[in-house]
């Protein structure tokens, strides 16, 4: 059985939910009326969504791990979703739609259970007519407002109107988007654009925007309607449509290729969910998770603007032949507002496969004035060549076949120890989370998995054998995720490692694909549990040790996803525990917190953690440029300075910008290639987290009753 990867489904479950696709049948059509106004015809359901839309229902009523009635409560939240997902910024509907609209809020059950979808087109229909008419206008006046502008003018803008209302008429309309459009131009403006290129840009990114609503679709229509319910079950259920699915089947071959990102589309933007181990993006060093992409270039090309744009003309502009470069302008997950732009350069390859594999490292290290080696395995993801195995291949790649040889080899390099580094694992292979936790226990269960039915399922290392008897840590972060959830949880309950790191995903739920009358549904079936009877999903697997978070737990992980399925358990499995961890934690925990006080690295995160909590309270952004811009340069002041203090700390040259910084980024991922061979490590190149880890490891010896690593798995 495989655990379907929880970033892959993240990247399908928000990139073509709210992206309006366009496909070849073109169903709505742009007419002039009197008045010069523009409208749009309106766009109806057949019979085959009509049948489809039941289909979906009665599937998610018998096959969903939660059972969900269909009934005026669920219609509620229905119509607020579908509103949400068209118009989530409240920026387009005027007061009198949603009183209009209002009759449908306890209808929607009654007219879906019918395969009526008159109420989801009926909205539809108004928010494409009112977004055409906000696209027309807007492009029709941009040169006029933008020349009419006072940068010196003191009001705001609020950058999350989730909870606003909505405005009350079209006067109170046009002055938020005159307030939208005003931002946008300081955000040109603070970017350096010149002042003759601002309007035209940003007429051309609005008039990609209504090119694309113009062919919108009842195809389009009918997949937001239908996730509008799917999505209150939890946020890994999902409806594809026939043009979906096959551009679900497309990304999915296609992960690999160009510089190595998994992306989605979230409102205008084009998001990055997560990096390919080993890939250009991951290697050059400055992309990040939740980072997002405004505008690309070819080499030293013209930036392209890609605000707005769909999903995959965006993928297609990063594509490219191995060897050549892209340049990507993104918005850093690290920015206060979307003023804030970083440009990143990156050469196109072709991740390598054995890139993908388990790696092994030695670590030296100075513990209590003493010189101690660590043994450093790396796995990317739990993969397994199934196909390979069936043919009865013996050489056959596998995480677990991987692990064993990199073990044995550690062993008798003489580590003091192993630390097993998931970070950044978002999962794969169940049954190589199991076998692999085989290589550390002798024998025993390792996961528990509920299904819908109420049945639990047991796997794990059914009989005993030789396994790695040393000291043991394993590290994860908030990208492990599912079957390294599995593993790290087990080796946790086990009492067998020492679980450092940051709280991992929380993904703990197993996803299927169904067919249905048109496209398809990808539907949560069962649940990820421990052998502690606690649950994976939610919270997934707290350290025992925890290390600041680099990753803002409210933007990635399964938490910040609306409805996703709530941590529970269930009984728990007698199991063996190998060492009695607990009694040492005080004093472990003590020595650790005791490190950090003095680690500059570590100091650095827990500043740099300071300013993102800062930067959570703002919720509206200054429309006076003086204000604007000196707030950004204060932003940068800050970021310097706690900087310096960790490079002068390392006795390194302090830098007099954060443009110095990034050129040293970019500089070393020039000569990457040159010392790929080499095995030189000098201290600014060493992970500060593996280096703790190994502190925490050689703390925890006594407990282990070792001094030398002397067991084969």
């Amino acid at each position: 059985m495989t655990a379907m990867h929880p970033v892959r489904f993240l990247a399908v479950l928000t990139t073509l939910l709210t992206t309006l696709l366009l496909t070849s049948a073109v169903n709505a059509k742009v007419e002039p009326s009197a008045g010069d106004a523009t409208k749009i015809s309106d766009i109806s359901y057949s019979k085959e969504q009509s049948k489809t839309a039941l289909d979906i229902i009665n599937k998610l009523g018998k096959r969903h791990y939660i059972t969900q009635t269909l009934n005026d409560n669920m219609s509620s939240r229905i119509y607020d979703n579908y509103l949400r997902r068209l118009d989530g910024n409240k920026s387009l509907f005027l007061k009198a739609d949603l009183e209009e609209f209002e009759q449908y809020r306890y209808s929607i059950d009654d007219t879906m259970n019918k395969g009526d979808l008159s109420p989801g087109y009926t909205i539809f229909n108004r928010y494409q007519q009112r977004l055409i008419e906000r696209l027309t206008v807007t492009i029709d006046n941009l040169p006029a407002m933008v020349g009419a502008m006072n940068y010196e003018r003191d009001e705001s803008l609020e950058i999350d109107r989730k909870e606003m209302p909505w405005p009350a008429n079209q006067a109170e309309a046009d002055e938020l988007w005159r307030k939208i459009i005003k931002s946008r131009v300081i955000s040109l403006r603070a970017a350096k654009k010149e002042e003759s290129e601002i309007a035209p840009l940003l007429q051309k990114r609005y008039q990609n925007q209504l090119n694309r609503v113009q062919q919108s679709t009842s195809e389009d229509a009918f997949q937001i309607y239908m996730n509008s319910m799917a999505a209150l079950y939890d946020p890994h259920t999902n409806y594809l449509s026939p043009t979906t699915s096959e551009n679900f089947n497309i990304n999915m071959s296609l992960s690999l290729e160009g510089i190595g990102a998994v992306l989605q589309t979230e409102d205008e933007f084009t998001k990055v969910v997560r990096l390919v181990h080993a890939g250009p993006a991951d290697k050059q060093g400055q992309l990040q998770p939740s980072d997002r992409i405004v505008g690309v270039a070819q080499g030293d090309g013209e930036i392209e603007d890609v605000i707005g744009l769909r999903l995959d003309e965006v993928v297609k502009l990063i594509r490219g032949k191995k060897g050549s470069t892209v340049r990507l302008e993104v918005i850093p997950v690290s920015a206060k507002t979307d003023d804030e732009h970083a440009m990143i350069e990156i050469v196109r390859d072709t991740v390598k496969l054995e890139e993908q594999s388990a790696q092994k490292k030695v670590l030296d290290i100075y513990h209590n004035d003493k010189l101690s080696k660590i043994g450093i395995i790396d796995i990317p993801a739990f993969y397994i060549d199934f196909e390979a195995m069936r043919k009865g291949d013996p050489k056959y790649k596998s995480t677990t076949r991987d692990v064993s040889k990199l073990l044995s080899e550690l062993i008798e390099e003489g580590v003091d120890g192993i630390i097993i580094d998931l970070r950044e694992n978002g999962g794969g292979s169940l049954q190589e989370a199991n076998q692999l936790t085989g290589l550390f226990i002798e024998q025993g269960p390792t996961v528990q998995i509920r299904h819908s039915n109420k049945q639990v399922y047991r796997d794990g290392k059914r009989s005993s054998s030789r396994y790695y008897q040393g000291p043991l840590v394993v590290l994860i972060n908030r990208l492990s995720a599912s079957a390294s959830e599995i593993f790290a949880g087990a080796i946790q309950d086990y009492q067998r490692g020492i679980v450092v790191g940051t709280q991992s995903f929380g993904k703990g739920t197993v996803q299927s694909l169904t067919p249905l009358k048109q496209g398809q549904l990808k539907i949560t079936e069962s649940k990820f549990y421990r052998i502690s009877g606690e649950s994976t999903q939610h919270r997934g697997v707290i350290p025992d040790i925890e290390f600041p978070a680099i990753y803002d737990k409210e933007k990635v992980g399964e938490s910040s996803l609306d409805n996703a399925l709530a941590w529970d358990r269930i009984d728990p499995i007698r199991h063996r525990r190998y060492f009695n961890l607990p009694a040492i934690m005080p004093e472990l925990k003590a020595k650790h917190e005791e490190r950090l006080k003095t680690d500059p690295d570590f100091i650095f995160l827990n500043a740099q953690l300071a300013l993102l909590e800062e930067s959570r309270s703002i919720s509206s952004i200054s429309l006076n440029e003086k204000t604007r811009l000196a707030e950004q340069e204060e932003d940068k002041a800050k970021a310097l300075l706690i900087e310096n203090q960790r490079r002068t700390a390392k006795g390194l040259e302090p830098l007099a910008s954060l443009d110095e910084e990034d050129q040293d980024v970019e500089k070393a991922a020039d000569e990457e290639s040159d010392k790929a061979d080499k095995e030189e490590e000098d201290e600014d190149e060493i992970d500060p987290l593996l280096t703790e880890a190994g502190h925490i490891l050689m703390d925890a010896l006594p407990v282990y009753g070792v001094k030398k690593v002397a067991t084969n798995p």
